[in-house]
């Protein structure tokens, strides 16, 4: 049995299990129909022509977790940033961890997707942003038919939420081989800002595959500041899917940070619906050996006066591909449309690969828009320049990569963040240059 028909037959099995209302099981129901008639995507599919998921798939994977693993704060501490204060919402093996989390309601909520789908009191606000974000592809819609658990987040207008919330994902290697399939629903309404940290991490060498779909709604004036930190092992491949709504005058970045994992493929989808509206998409990714890391990006520019701003780097050594697939789309009533696009990549290995496209479709008369990718070695010159003042070689190189990614850094918001991506960088590069933190 393949993975299609294992996921197939497991629904009916899933389904029996849930006490869902009407409108949640026709939404799952529609879903598993969609995943049925489409299948995984392949490299048939434009959108998917340089990332092959066979690799993953032959896996034999566990689709509910056999029993429950607790794990202490002691051993997973180094995945937290924890040297800030935080909300927390902590999953283990896609299970709710009670013990791990700190969640609340007090003038919020920061709690879990399985109370907002069951309980009354949330209802309207399940049935008005609850997969009206998704697109109807294959993952999301299978993601939406076994959708369970996740982070659900609303904060209420005029609200300024006072520390960083984090979501971790934790796999804890209790079966041989697992799929998770976590769903996020994040609702920040009128003037409210929030700060979101999220992370899939494995802790052992056992196969794992998730399929994230989070959908974020950033209302009138609403600010949403997204952190997503990708530096799992080399058996773990996750396939994230963000869909993010934007309303008048609201402001969303997202900065996404791919260090490690198997497979990797960020599908990035902003909809302006309004106008004076600003989207930040920016990202580094620094791998090497067999990884593959696949950005595919979308900013739809619906409405005029808006802005979108992308910045992509990476830097790929030893047998490693990295994929950008990014496309702006202005609408023609899109006018005065400001959207900036950038892809630049270094290749620190003869056996590496990049793939890069960048796209825009443009209908509009009155707009400034630009893309442009790069495909480079470091400079030689500089190389030369840093050498003759007693660098040694690898910490040389090491400062030109650092500095080819900090203008992404620049705009991380939380201190702590950008610590501790500056010393994964460090890591990754295997130097340790003293940076001023």
């Amino acid at each position: 049995m393949d993975l299609k028909e294992k996921l197939l037959s497991s629904f009916l099995v899933f389904e029996n299990q849930l006490d869902d209302d009407a409108y949640l099981n026709d939404l799952r129901n529609d879903a598993i129909k969609t995943f049925e008639e489409k299948g995984f995507p392949s490299k048939k599919e434009e959108a998917w022509k340089y990332t092959s998921l066979n690799s993953i798939l032959k896996e034999d994977y566990s689709i509910f977790p056999k029993q429950e693993n607790s794990i202490e704060f002691s051993d997973v501490k180094k995945y937290f940033i924890h040297d800030i204060d935080s909300y927390k919402i902590v999953f283990i093996d896609g299970k709710y961890s009670s013990h791990l989390s700190q969640t609340t309601h007090d003038g919020m909520d920061i709690c879990l997707m399985s109370a907002a789908m069951s309980k009354p009191k949330y209802r309207l606000v399940i049935e008005n942003y609850f997969n009206k974000a998704a697109t109807k592809d294959s993952l999301s819609s299978l993601n939406t038919a076994f959708s369970s658990e996740g982070a659900y987040i609303h904060i209420p207008k005029n609200k300024m939420v006072a520390k960083p919330i984090q979501i971790i994902h934790f796999s804890t290697g209790n079966e041989s081989a697992i799929m998770l399939q976590p769903r996020n629903l994040v609702v920040v309404d009128e003037n409210s800002h929030v700060q979101i940290i999220e992370r899939h991490q494995s802790l052992t060498d056992n196969a794992v595959l998730t399929n994230s779909v989070t959908e974020i709604f950033a209302n009138k004036r609403a600010i949403v500041d997204y952190y997503k930190i990708q530096n799992d092992t080399l058996n773990a491949s996750l396939i994230d899917n963000t869909f993010i709504n934007q309303q008048r005058e609201s402001v969303a970045s997202v900065h996404t940070f791919s260090f490690g994992g198997k497979l990797v493929r960020n599908n990035l989808n902003f909809y302006q619906k309004g106008e004076r509206i600003d989207s930040t998409l920016k990202g580094i990714t620094i791998i090497g050996e067999k990884q593959h890391v696949d950005h595919n990006t979308l900013v739809h520019h619906i409405e005029p006066n808006c802005e979108s701003h992308q910045d992509y780097k990476g830097i790929f050594g030893e047998n490693s591909t990295g994929v950008f697939n990014g496309k702006i789309i202005v609408n023609k009533e899109a006018q005065k449309t400001n959207a900036f696009q950038a892809n630049n990549n270094i290749l620190i290995s003869d056996k590496a690969t990049i793939n890069t496209k960048p796209q825009l479709e443009i209908f509009a008369d009155d707009v400034k828009c630009s893309h442009g990718c790069t495909i480079g070695q470091l400079d030689e010159s500089a190389m030369f320049y840093m050498r003759s003042r007693g660098i040694p070689e690898k910490e040389a190189k090491a400062l030109l990569m650092y500095a080819f990614s900090n203008n992404v850094l620049s705009s991380v918001k939380i201190p702590e963040i950008k610590q501790r991506i500056t010393k994964i960088i460090a890591n990754k590069l295997g130097v340790n240059i003293g940076f001023d933190l």
